[in-house]
């Protein structure tokens, strides 16, 4: 990505827009329908409330939002290159919900 001087921007490495990514990352059917949680309030990035969806995640970023009757907590691990199949999709994020966990004890 360029910054505004058109020279390529170092940090801009790895980050993709947060709309773009949630589609990508199968939790929603369209980036519309992410955009439109994103500018209602609905999502959080590190813990800070965003309203843009337009603004850049990348590795290692937290994600808060709300997903049918679920709020889903995950931690990016990379911002991926396409939206491809579940499996390549669930590789781009750690899910860090407790409840979701499989249960290990028998």
């Amino acid at each position: 990505m360029a910054g505004p001087s058109g020279k390529a921007d170092p940090d801009a490495a790895g980050k993709l827009r947060l709309d773009k990514w949630l589609w990508q990352a199968r939790f929603f059917k369209s980036r519309g329908l992410a955009a439109e949680v994103i500018e209602a309030g609905h999502v959080r990035v590190n813990g800070t409330r965003v309203t843009r969806p337009g603004r850049d995640v990348g590795a290692g970023d937290t994600l808060t939002f709300p997903q049918g009757s679920r709020i889903r907590l995950v931690r990016i691990l990379a911002p991926g290159l396409r939206r491809g199949p579940a499996p390549e999709a669930q590789a781009l994020y750690l899910d860090l919900d407790a409840s979701a966990a499989p249960d290990t004890l028998e």
